[in-house]
């Protein structure tokens, strides 16, 4: 069989190259490959490979260093007089040969691992590339014959910082391009001189693969073939001054397991299971529903435990105790666990330590088909510093303010973004909806919005300055927070968001279309977590309750703007951190005494206006405070363990509280509406005792009373509401001094008859005895 003659540099056809021989030992193969080089039956003529015009040195050295912005142009077939020149930059290689149809041909060593020639033929091919290393030889595909992978359309939405699926247009996408199989690489860096993809697949040496420049977008582009999923990269960029830093993808969306920082190119082979929770979860809007959270750290709450792992135990274990929703503690890439996740690198990828994107996915799923909510916690407040990351990624402040004094962040050392410019703004909007979409998440809890809100914040006098109208709000953290929320809820029908707001910013939870007193429009948030009250209620059951009486308003203050906001009552990590104990080691007292106001407080909690949010370990009363290394103190939970009946009983009482809870609307349906509280009591000072009555949308009540005093007390009249006659009877639908709880089971076994005696400006009343340090719950039968 003739074989296709080797077109050598020299000009004249190689007598000596004999038929196709084997691959020589070691030879590599791409995922593409298609077998040997096509032979051309017949012969392919005997004129050599002439060299091709040589590169101006300028644009040669730009491309060398990495600087060159159109690599493209220099790199790969194009026409030419007298032919079409192919040239090709692969360092250390021995030689290159061109395999066309009918077509071999061995290109011109340049030096520096440049290889060119002027191949004898009248169009562009089709060509693939034979690479030949010390003792290795591979076929590939040229990257640089490609046509750009990324369209106009993304690149205008990307420019107008308005693309809404922006994590479909940049960071590394496996598809077929061209008929050919490989990964697309894209990120924004516009000030760079210049961008090369390296990676475990060129031995981390990106100078055969400098990336294009897409124009004015910022955005550089490079579609590798045969590179598919798990291929571990970075880009190696070119800073303004020359110098080169090598960075992390910022829209990676899996990582290595810190503290390794290389970007992994992904996709997604998870099926959904979920359709039933997906299609309903916004039937009923959220503050008019049971909204029950249980907060949970990911990687502490059953230390080892991946998310599939997780995926067995953590929804079994939240229905059981009856939550609606688990809230997760950030859950996107960090470097630093201590952290807790909330120094995000890696915005657009769940921590590998727990496991890949579809095992998290996983997890969602599985609570979903549990009917259980999944909210996360959302860090688009400021970033750490690494210099592998965000910070002056493209070496000028890009994702940062251009403001030093506007970028440090002067409590975490970290650095805040530009709200300001429409890129990085589009950064952060895009991957609100990103975990909405992709991961199925039902909402989103914003870390430290105070923090973004006021220019002022943590800063003296001299260190801020106000904006164009003379003031402290930050103009454009306030857009940002609006263009977010309305583009998560417009594209995520049932979803929350909800804000960690510790001021008294007005309309947090009001539409943003909405303007106030103040001349804002309202944040747009679904919730706003209640700082004031949980402050103000943990400072009151601290007291001993001989001085309690002298704190009754901070368990009445709440009341006041109950329904200013969309509220939600926090008791989160922070509170049994850094030496703030507990909740049950908060309560003063012996151990009886400390269980009891715990127990006593979670009633109060959970019959007060707005939605609950309870952190691992307090379910059951853990005395220390949480470790992020040990988490929950699950063996207190043990049956071989003396006081394991002490902390079952208060978590029994939290899957009762959330069971009634949820079965009564009087507690959840008119959170925001006044409509749905009514003081009965609030002012019993001297008896540390408090009484209100909840209402769902009928006027159907339940009466909540909760003693703060470590005494019974008998013959204690309590005003009621005439609404099944003069005559109803109260009975109790829980009571946290139940002995299945660890209480002294002070309780009525029989329903409360009403009487004909006015109190607290009611005609009827009942008469009670009030279990200490304890709450009761009681409906009219």
């Amino acid at each position: 069989m003739p074989h296709i003659p080797l077109l050598t540099p020299a000009g004249t056809a190689s007598p000596a190259a004999p038929p196709e021989p084997a691959a020589p030992t070691g030879r590599t193969r791409s995922s593409g490959e298609r077998g040997a080089p096509p032979r051309l039956h017949g012969g392919a003529g005997s004129q050599g490979v002439r060299p091709a015009r040589p590169l101006d040195d300028h644009d040669r050295a730009r491309l060398l260093h990495g600087e060159h912005h159109a690599p493209h142009d220099l790199l790969g077939a194009h026409p030419a007089r007298g032919g079409v020149t192919i040239r090709v930059l692969r360092p250390t290689a021995r030689s290159v040969t061109v395999l066309a149809k009918g077509l071999r041909a061995r290109l011109h060593d340049d030096g520096d691992g440049l290889f060119s020639g002027l191949l004898p033929m009248p169009s562009l091919p089709e060509y693939r590339l034979l690479v030949a290393y010390e003792g290795d030889e591979i076929e590939v595909h040229d990257p640089y014959r490609f046509l750009p992978a990324l369209g106009e359309f993304d690149l205008h939405l990307i420019g107008e910082g308005r693309h809404e699926e922006l994590w479909t247009a940049l960071g590394a996408h496996p598809l077929e391009h061209q008929g050919v199989a490989g990964t697309r690489f894209t990120v924004w860096a516009p000030d760079a001189r210049g961008v090369r993809v390296t990676g475990d697949f060129n031995y981390w040496d990106g100078t055969g693969f400098p990336m294009r420049s897409l124009g004015a977008s910022g955005v550089w582009e490079l579609f590798l073939p045969a590179i598919g999923e798990g291929t571990l990269y970075k880009f190696d960029i070119c800073r303004p001054d020359g110098s080169h830093t090598t960075r992390a993808d910022p829209m990676a969306r899996r990582t290595e397991v810190p503290p390794a920082t290389a970007s992994i190119v992904t996709a997604s082979h998870h099926a959904w299971q979920d359709q039933e929770w997906m299609a309903h979860r916004g039937d009923v809007p959220v503050h008019r529903a049971p909204f029950s959270v249980y907060e949970v750290h990911l990687p502490s709450w059953r230390p080892g435990l991946g998310y599939r792992e997780l995926a067995a135990q953590l929804p079994a274990y939240v229905k059981e105790l009856g939550f609606t929703h688990v809230e997760m503690m950030p859950v996107a890439e960090h470097p630093f666990g201590g952290s807790w996740g909330y120094q995000v690198t890696g915005f657009y990828a769940p921590t590998s330590r727990l496991g890949t994107p579809d095992d998290f996915r996983f997890l969602v799923d599985a609570l979903h088909r549990a009917g259980i909510g999944v909210i996360v916690d959302w860090v688009p407040a400021h970033f750490p510093r690494d210099d592998w990351a965000l910070a002056e990624f493209d070496g000028r402040p890009m994702y940062e303010h251009s403001d030093p004094s506007r970028a440090a962040h002067p409590d975490w050392g970290t650095l805040e973004f530009d709200y300001g410019r429409k890129e990085v703004r589009n950064f952060l909007v895009a991957n609100a909806t990103y975990w909405c979409e992709e991961f199925h998440i039902d909402g989103l809890r914003v870390d430290a919005v105070a923090s973004m809100l006021y220019l002022d914040y943590s800063r003296e006098d001299g260190q801020w300055s106000p904006n164009e109208h003379g003031g402290r709000e930050n103009l454009d953290a306030v857009a940002f927070l609006q263009e977010m929320n309305a583009t998560v809820y417009r594209r995520n029908p049932g979803v929350v968001t909800i804000a960690e707001e510790s001021t008294a910013w007005n309309g947090v939870t009001r539409a943003t279309h909405h303007v106030g007193p103040d001349g804002f429009g309202g944040l747009g948030f679904g919730l706003k977590w209640n700082m004031g009250w949980m402050h103000d209620s943990l400072q009151y059951v601290s007291k001993e309750p001989v001085h309690r009486k002298y704190h009754h308003n901070e368990m009445t203050f709440s009341m006041v703007y109950a329904y200013s906001e969309n509220y939600i009552l926090p008791i989160s990590h922070d509170e049994v951190v850094h030496g703030k104990q507990a909740l049950v080691s908060k309560m003063p007292g012996d151990w009886w005494q400390r269980r009891a106001n715990h127990r006593a407080y979670l009633g109060f909690m959970w019959a007060h206006p707005g939605k609950q949010l309870l952190f691992m370990g307090q379910e059951f009363a853990q005395g220390a405070e949480w470790s992020v290394e040990d988490g929950p103190e699950w063996w207190l939970l043990d049956p071989a363990y003396e006081w394991e009946g002490d902390h079952r009983g208060v978590r029994t009482l939290v899957g009762d509280l959330n069971a009634v809870y949820t079965a009564t609307p009087a507690l959840w349906q008119l959170d925001t509406d006044p409509e749905g509280f009514d003081w009965v009591d609030g002012g019993a000072t001297e008896d540390n005792a408090f009484a209100f009555l909840r209402y769902d949308a009928h006027g159907s009540p339940l009466l909540a009373v909760s003693n703060f005093s470590p005494v019974v007390r008998h013959d204690y009249r309590i005003g009621v509401p005439n609404v099944l006659g003069d005559r109803a009877a109260w009975a109790e639908v829980l009571n946290t001094d139940a002995a299945r709880y660890g209480g002294s089971d002070v309780h009525h076994p029989e329903p409360l008859k009403a009487e004909r005696v006015s109190a607290h400006g009611r005609p009827g009343s009942i008469v009670m005895t009030l279990p200490p340090l304890a709450t009761v719950w009681l409906k009219p039968v």
